[in-house]
């Protein structure tokens, strides 16, 4: 599950509008034309993760006007769903939340006939552990979550195990996220992230509650700032545009997914029950798997693209060799995709207070 509020970050909700050209002909029905002719496509996504120059260049070769609203955390997408009066079209759920959204029978399975591109996703994110065949879901960014040093404090690192020595008392911080923290402890004791063992839960509950004692504090917001300074020496740390501006900053930080393995999340895209434009959907899905425009995400979004073949068209060429964005295939062979825990969730949330409690 990605480590996002369970969040990633905090993003302060938004609502973004974007209105481009509308070509001329009869509006509002999925009875339209694919050209558009005046329709409407209602998404609900990640603060940033679509970005306007995407909605703008679409709305322009499609004639379809888009309403962008943004969320802070998966939860409250969920809840807006949930409501039962939320009017989207297409909704862009992180990896474990789709689990959630299938269960709760609040997306619909996609029509595979109306979608062109799967092909161009990476082998990483065709036929996924959460979503086996994409079956509800579409691929759209990716990123993972390992940590971060400053090679001045520490020469190299390669292992969850250089945020557990005393050596480094105080200069050492974890996210302040229950589920990132378990993600370390669980695979530093040798468990899988995705692990839902009871005992294993417990040793990752020991491990972080011991740990806790030389940590310098949890921290989810500025900790790339931290370690460029040379205030943290290693921090555990979510790949992304902070994390990316930091390492191509500062030649001394350097993020990596740790040997253990880390954990990957994507973000995708997603049709909710009742959804009224679903042939406008079905082109923004196929417009954002078009390689061109999947490496918008890159350019103007800073995000790594699930697309293999959008390599080839983005142009920051920085970005694709700073492992803060896109990890290499390497690294990510055994970082797991973090999925719904279930029942297990409990376990999580009692040994996480033991851990703050200590």
């Amino acid at each position: 599950m990605r480590a996002r509020s369970l969040s990633r970050r905090v993003i302060a909700v938004s609502v973004v509008t974007v209105t481009g050209l509308v070509a001329t002909g009869c509006g509002g029905s999925d009875a339209d034309s694919a050209s558009g002719g005046g329709k409407k496509l209602n998404v609900y996504a990640w603060a940033g993760e679509i970005p306007d120059s995407v909605v703008k260049k679409f709305e322009q070769d499609t004639g379809i006007d888009v309403t962008l609203d943004t969320f802070d955390s998966n939860e409250t997408m969920t809840a807006k769903l949930s409501s039962g009066s939320a009017g989207y079209d297409l909704v862009e759920p992180s990896q474990y939340s789709v689990q959630q959204l299938i269960g709760q029978k609040l997306i619909e399975p996609l029509d595979h006939s109306r979608i062109k591109g799967l092909d161009n996703l990476a082998d990483k994110f065709r036929n996924p552990s959460y979503d086996p065949g994409n079956k509800y879901s579409v691929p759209w960014i990716w990123g993972t979550t390992g940590f971060a040093y400053n090679d001045k404090c520490i020469p190299s690192a390669t292992s969850w195990a250089t945020l557990f020595d005393d050596e480094y008392k105080g200069k050492v911080y974890m996210l302040d996220n229950m589920l990132a923290a378990y993600i370390a402890g669980l695979q530093v004791t040798g468990a899988r992230a995705t692990s839902t063992d009871e005992d294993e839960i417990k040793a990752a509950t020991d491990a972080l509650t011991k740990q806790k004692k030389m940590l310098a504090g949890y921290n989810s917001t500025n900790y790339p700032q931290l370690l460029s300074t040379g205030q943290a020496c290693a921090a555990q740390a979510w790949s992304g545009t902070a994390m990316a501006k930091a390492v191509a900053a500062n030649p001394n930080v350097h993020y990596v997914l740790p040997e253990e393995g880390g954990s990957i999340w994507t973000d995708g895209l997603a049709i909710p029950k009742g959804a009224k434009n679903t042939d406008a959907a079905y082109q923004f899905i196929n417009f954002l798997l078009r390689p061109e425009i999947a490496a918008m995400a890159t350019d103007d979004g800073g995000s790594a693209s699930t697309n293999a073949k959008a390599r080839d068209f983005v142009k920051d060429k920085k970005a694709l060799e700073n492992p803060a964005v896109y990890a290499s295939d390497a690294a990510i062979e055994k970082a797991d995709f973090l999925l719904d825990p279930g029942t297990a969730m409990k376990h999580f949330q009692q040994g996480w207070t033991k851990v703050k409690a200590s």
